[in-house]
């Protein structure tokens, strides 16, 4: 007995119990309506002391066996008893082997765990009895154990079975926990972990679409464990888990119901199921009563591949189902060895004939009336039971390769002699290949490769379901955690061919992003439009580049519109055409004044100066066009730059006609009536007001000249394209230069203004000064708040205006006296009040 056993308080506790502990030999069964802690004790196995073998045969190594053969009831597991068969077959193989483990033969002890703990403790004490073994570092009367069936029952054993460094090779225990080596160092298992196939769970789940699922599972260490992961696993796919239920088999039959109306209301449609056979079996008979359907089961590979469920009347239920299943094999000859099973072959068996007895429906020697007498010559070949169907050889494959897996350790034993390694170190070293073609070995943790077929429940064309395999996952594979679909159709839940919707919201049309709700896990969500600029196409914005914009469903990003001043545009068409008109007027004027160059009124007007003004003002005219039009390198560093050459010439010959002027009727020499400037001094005026602008702007083309820029910041949905200034400063400093020449023209012409009537041009001159200033007064504040492409109008329209004011104001009165009035275009008018008072 372990040292651990043998430690214990002896205190007087007082008992307050509704059924007392079960006696060695039977197992709690639960009393139909009563509390969990009121139990019947029923015996376990029906045969007699736990502590004797139900099968053993002698040998020079012994295997030993441990199945739940009796799980819940006294009624024999027909299928885990194949198990049983399919380790005899294994190994008898092996001792008819000529090459493994040649002249020594092999014996077992097989144990029945009851698919519960207290029993495989049981049954582990009974394999660990035994006589000293000289080929065995430890005095138990086997050298390893197959089992158990369950994982909770595997830790239980384990624990024992540890303490003599006896390894253990299970066939169908998943649970993860089972990989830790510090706990369980001398654990193998044929069946891979489920850390794999929780994951693959999630990822089958996340496939398919479904992001809000319930889940049940068992209340022991398999279904705690491997839900535990799953949750996880689904988590990070974001998968959310309405509910996570657990039922027991041993559980109070209220918990169970609980548990069906906890399913009934949640609102998932499809129910993930961690569960081992016994609760899978509860689970059932309780959603039958409760009649509820409509569910997409997604099953663990303990139940997913029961014929007994498939042809039960929980067929309906579970038809459509889904679930990874351990890889189906071929063992040669086991079928025959199956079929050889007879109560003759030990007829002190009370196992084999109580196998008999419930193949067949029959008793031996029982005089109940309506039973009928077992003869022990029916044919197995006529039953149809989890027995002898090897179609789906799955579990039973494991349990044949942890046999000859501890075959090949033995051998390998052998040839290293009694100072070789343990058992379990030969183990964690086999690597073989089946007759089949699978190789067989061990990771560091004592885990096989993890393969697993999907399987989905269809009907064939007889209406019997099947287990049809429509996908396969790989964990060995780099990329393990995908897995690959066959093109096969799949049946979903109620036989349907159209796939389940299965999410707490509906995904977010295009345009719409989720929004969490609050007290709601993140799985539930509503659906916010987008902001403008963004796109959503799987439930969340995301920003467009900076030259894009969402199209109007923002599903997709398009280009943004790029806006400048064009010709095309109705504002751009009415500039060009007043520009135009502008400068077509101004030809004409010069025209006029060409053709009348020779009369006193030009003469009078400087014609030199005249002419040099319009020819400015025709030049500011078309300026404006540069401004019109997609901005290029060329048309930036045209724009302010010509304008303002333009400008500083306009306002230059003004300022040379208005000094003319005042010089001309303020001589102190009344002889001299019209004293002139000197043309030279005139063109010098002028020509050295423009050239100061012309070297302002050369210095500003040279260090920080002005550029086509894209302006995405101002509006977000469209490209201003517009032209930087390169250098503000430069920009201000031109403009004020031309205020400066304007303001010195008003000042001088101001002073004139009182000059004789009939040739008063200093007036007109003040006039056009004071709607120059005003409109680029005002030009200002409009052109620093004018958004993207009005900007650039307002600059041309500044530029129009003053043009006009120029042209109208100093050249309208000349052409009206010119065309209209004729008569007045005399010396003698246009000197008359002059004359009169120098008289």
């Amino acid at each position: 007995i372990p040292f651990f056993f043998k430690s214990c308080l002896l205190l007087q506790l007082p008992v307050s119990v509704c059924s007392e502990s079960c006696r060695p030999g039977t197992h709690k069964v639960l009393q139909k309506g009563k509390p969990v802690c009121c139990f019947d004790c029923v015996p376990c196995p029906m045969y007699g002391s736990p502590e004797v073998s139900l099968l053993s045969k002698e040998g020079d190594f012994i295997i030993g066996g441990a199945f739940s053969i009796y799980s819940q009831t006294s009624v024999i597991n027909l299928r885990e008893f194949r198990f049983v068969q399919t380790m005899m077959f294994a190994i008898e193989e092996i001792n008819n082997s000529s090459e493994l483990l040649p002249d020594v033969s092999v014996g077992y002890r097989i144990f029945d765990s009851c698919g519960s703990t207290l029993p495989s403790t049981r049954a582990a004490m009974g394999l660990m009895n035994g006589e000293e073994n000289t080929w065995s570092k430890n005095c138990s009367s086997v050298h390893a154990v197959i089992g158990a069936s369950e994982s909770s029952s595997t830790i239980a054993m384990q624990q024992i079975s540890g303490v003599f460094q006896i390894p253990m090779i299970s066939h169908f225990a998943t649970c993860a926990c089972l990989s830790n080596r510090k706990e369980y160092p001398f654990f193998f298992r044929t069946i891979p972990s489920d850390y794999y196939q929780s994951r693959a769970l999630a990822k089958l789940v996340k496939h398919f679409g479904w992001t809000w699922v319930g889940a049940v599972r068992s209340d022991n260490d398999y279904g705690n464990n491997g839900m535990a992961t799953f949750i996880e696993a689904a988590n990070q796919e974001g998968i959310c888990v309405e509910y996570s239920e657990a039922i027991s088999r041993t559980g109070s039959r209220e918990n169970v119901e609980r548990v069906v109306r906890v399913i009934r209301r949640g609102t998932a449609s499809v129910l993930v199921a961690f569960l081992a056979q016994g609760e899978m079996d509860v689970l059932l008979d309780e959603v039958l009563t409760q009649n509820l359907t409509g569910l997409q089961w997604v099953g663990s590979e303990s139940w997913i591949t029961a014929n007994y469920l498939a042809k039960k009347r929980y067929a309906g239920i579970l038809t459509g189902s889904l679930g990874f299943a351990i890889r189906k094999a071929k063992i040669s000859g086991l079928l025959d060895f199956l079929l050889k099973v007879n109560p003759g072959q030990d007829p002190q068996s009370n196992l084999l004939r109580e196998f008999w007895e419930t193949t067949f429906g029959c008793s031996f020697g029982s005089s109940t009336p309506g039973t009928k007498s077992c003869s022990g010559f029916e044919r197995l070949q006529d039953a149809n039971n989890a027995f002898t169907d090897v179609s789906e050889l799955r579990i039973s494959n494991c349990v044949y390769k942890a046999v000859y897996a501890v075959a090949h350790a033995l051998h390998s034993l052998l040839k290293c002699g009694p100072s070789g390694d343990s058992v379990a170190e030969q183990l964690q070293k086999v690597n073989f290949t089946l007759q089949s073609g699978e190789q067989v070995y061990f990771d560091d943790n004592g885990d096989p490769a993890a393969t697993y077929e999907l399987v989905n429940w269809q009907r064939n064309h007889a209406g019997d379901v099947v287990f049809m395999t429509v996908g396969k996952y790989d964990a060995s594979q780099p990329n393990w955690n995908q897995f690959t679909m066959n093109k096969v159709k799949i049946t979903w839940a109620a036989e349907s061919w159209e796939k389940p919707l299965s999410v707490c919201s509906e995904n977010c049309l295009p345009g719409f992003r989720q929004a969490i709700m609050k007290g709601k896990p993140i799985c539930c969500f509503s659906c916010v439009p987008c902001a403008g600029g963004e796109i959503s196409n799987t439930n969340k914005c995301s920003q467009c580049p900076s030259e894009y914009w969402s199209n109007v469903n923002h599903s997709k990003c398009v280009p943004k519109v790029i806006e400048f001043l064009s010709y095309g545009e109705t504002m751009g068409a009415l500039l060009t055409a007043f520009s135009l008109c502008g400068a077509s007027l101004t030809l004409v004027v010069l025209c006029v004044f060409f053709r009348f160059r020779h009369t006193p009124l030009v003469k009078a007007s400087n014609s030199e100066l005249s002419f040099l003004l319009l020819f400015s003002l025709t030049l500011c005219f078309l300026c404006s066009l540069a401004f019109i039009g997609q901005p290029t390198a060329w048309s930036c560093m045209l724009r302010h730059t010509a304008c303002g050459v333009a400008f500083a010439l306009c306002i230059s010959c003004i300022l040379a006609k208005t000094i003319t002027v005042v010089m001309a009727f303020k001589a102190k020499r009344p002889a001299n009536m019209f004293p002139q400037c000197s043309a030279p001094l005139q063109r010098t005026s002028v020509i050295g007001c423009t050239l100061i602008q012309v070297f302002i702007c050369v210095i500003w083309l040279a260090f920080a000249p002005p550029f086509p820029h894209k302006n995405i910041v101002y509006a977000n949905e469209k490209i201003i394209l517009q032209c930087f200034l390169g250098s503000p400063l430069a920009f201000w400093v031109v403009m004020a230069y031309i205020g400066f020449l304007a303001l010195l023209c008003f000042i001088l012409a101001f002073l004139g203004r009182k000059l004789p009537d009939n040739f008063n041009e200093a007036k007109f001159i003040t006039f056009s000064m004071l709607i120059f200033s005003a409109v680029w007064l005002t030009f200002i504040p409009a052109y620093v708040s004018s958004p993207g492409k009005f900007t650039v109008a307002v600059e041309i329209f500044a530029i129009l205006a003053s043009s006009f004011g120029l042209l109208f104001c100093i050249f309208a009165p000349k052409c009206y006296i010119l065309l209209l009035k004729p008569e007045r275009n005399t010396k003698k008018h246009l000197m008359g009040r002059n004359q009169s008072r120098t008289q």
